[in-house]
């Protein structure tokens, strides 16, 4: 068998430069996961684009496979979608936009080589927009902006790119502009080929538009677009000649210009165009930074991180799904390779291509691809796997805790069944799990971001494991981890209505009522060591 050492550079160099992997992120109702299943329209993933909030004959949104996302028509979990396209290999990641998953969001953007932000017309940056974009920022991810739904009433198209500029601080820089909106959007035009796009209606934009290429000098466009139309488009274009930023492929990597492109995901209206600038300007997948020095994706060596655990994607399977990210070399089926946690080796004997829930086998992936391992427990979220030198990349931090609630098993008699299903649940990261340290209560304490993850655990347990549990909130909005001697810690007197805990690793965590009381117990306690993560 040929190992991840032994392919040909050449080779190797190849299928780095031909992938593109990326996350979608927004705020909630933008039309991320529209956007989504578009692309995988075009890309030849699906026959016919589902929908969100899909009529009764029309499908699912094939990245919203999990029942309480199909009830709600909203992401809830992030998922990998592996898709062909021109000789290109995309991995996109699809992000949950509401804030109570963002520790999920944070973890997949972890992943990511670039990342498209989504913005609704008419609302332009909201808050979930603008939390994610600084998650990006930090971790200098380069950003393509789709400012989405111009067949709705919007706001004026130069009034979003200034407002891109100065509440985000990045150069916006269109590289379409819209011809027309709300009922009169008829399409784009492509600055950089100064070519006229102008797309047809399709029944609910479940296949792909029709599309008519002409030139703005082009007499008969007056005719077909009207004289108001006409003459606003040519207005804008000389505009933006003389005044619009111009876009720098290198200020773009460095993540301080996005280029901006308008559109409408729903109706398909510069999805196209959009896909293709997308393979020409997202970066291939470039150096990681480890504890041990920068990795680069052409080095001979295998190395890969854990970003995600998913439990029961498949209800024929029934396990529990590892993440796996490609930074470096070839991955293979069946290779050994080295676990530095765990210190031992272990064999890659069960990997699978991913698509939403669907899965399978692969023999084989680059660095960029994301491949699911199935985990009989010895992965978690963060492990590095590598061959040669031992590789550690970085730690996946999470987030703080400021909600809790305590998770009752209302069928004993499955008590087996509830054991299993929080252990998975707690391992994905969907909560973390506390049980009291006075001992008389032994129901689980459920910590999350967001009161939503709350509802996520209840409906899992019933539709994955059989379990009726329901969810009793608890007072608490922060939580610290606390380190002292034993003496001290005998001493200490928490503020009343304070929860003394234990969390799965048997660390001692404390959750306070309100911010008040934690800082007065801060302030009592100079002994005592207070962290906000375990």
């Amino acid at each position: 068998m040929t190992y991840a050492s032994d392919i040909a550079p050449k080779t190797l160099q190849h299928e780095v430069q031909r992938r593109r992997t990326f996350a979608i992120i927004s705020h909630p109702d933008a039309g991320k996961t529209t956007l989504t299943e578009k692309f995988l329209l075009y890309t030849g993933a699906v026959d016919l684009a589902g929908s969100v909030r899909a009529r009764k004959h029309q499908r699912h949104a094939a990245s919203d496979w999990m029942a309480l996302e199909q009830e709600r028509g909203i992401s809830i979990t992030s998922t990998v979608l592996q898709l062909d396209y021109k000789g290109f290999r995309l991995n996109l990641l699809d992000t949950p936009g509401h804030q109570d998953f963002s520790e999920d969001t944070y973890r997949t953007l972890m992943a990511v080589d670039s990342a498209i932000m989504v913005l609704d017309s008419a609302k332009g940056i909201e808050p979930q927009t603008k939390k994610l974009f600084e998650v990006c920022r930090l971790r200098h991810i380069p950003i393509l902006t789709f400012i989405n739904k111009l067949d709705h009433p919007g706001r004026d198209p130069l009034d979003l790119l200034d407002e891109i500029e100065r509440v985000l601080n990045i150069g916006a820089a269109p590289l379409n502009w819209p011809i027309g909106t709300g009922g009169d959007f008829q399409g784009v035009y492509d600055l950089r080929s100064q070519a006229v796009l102008r797309f047809q209606r399709t029944d609910h934009g479940q296949s792909r538009a029709p599309v008519q290429v002409g030139d703005i000098n082009d007499p008969e466009l007056v005719r077909l677009l009207g004289d108001v139309a006409y003459g606003q488009l040519r207005d804008e274009v000389d505009l933006l000649a003389g005044a619009g930023a111009t876009f720098d492929r290198e200020q773009f990597l460095a993540g301080n210009v996005t280029p901006v492109f308008f559109g409408s995901a729903l109706n398909n209206f510069g999805v196209e165009p959009f896909l293709e600038a997308l393979l020409d300007l997202a970066p291939a997948p470039g150096p990681r930074e480890s504890r041990q020095g920068t990795v680069q994706p052409t080095d001979g060596a295998f190395s890969g991180f854990v970003f995600k655990l998913q439990a029961n994607m498949d209800p024929r399977h029934r396990d529990q799904m590892a993440f796996l990210r490609v930074c470096s070399g070839r991955f293979e089926k069946d290779m050994l390779v080295q676990h530095p946690r765990l210190g031992r080796s272990i064999r890659m004997s069960r990997p699978h291509r991913l698509f939403a829930r669907e899965r399978e086998t692969v023999d084989e992936a680059f660095p960029g691809d994301v491949v699911g391992l199935s985990n009989p427990g010895l992965l978690q979220i963060g492990d590095t796997l590598c061959t040669g030198e031992s590789v550690n990349f970085a730690a996946i931090p999470r987030f703080p805790p400021e909600r809790f609630a305590l998770l009752h098993n209302q069928d004993v008699s499955r008590y087996k069944q509830f054991g299993k299903g929080l252990e998975q649940l707690a391992a994905e990261g969907v909560v973390q799990v506390f049980y009291s340290a006075d001992g008389f209560r032994r129901e689980p304490i459920l910590a999350a971001v967001g009161d939503l993850q709350f509802d996520v655990v209840e409906s899992r347990l019933t539709s994955e494991y059989g379990v009726k549990a329901t969810i009793e909130r608890l007072p608490y909005t922060c939580a610290r981890w606390v380190e002292a001697e034993p003496v001290v810690l005998e001493r200490v007197q928490w503020p009343t209505g304070t929860l003394v805990a234990h969390d799965q690793q048997d660390a001692l965590v404390v959750a306070f009522a309100s911010d008040w009381a934690l800082q007065y117990c801060v302030r009592s306690n100079p002994a005592i060591k207070f962290r906000e993560l375990a």
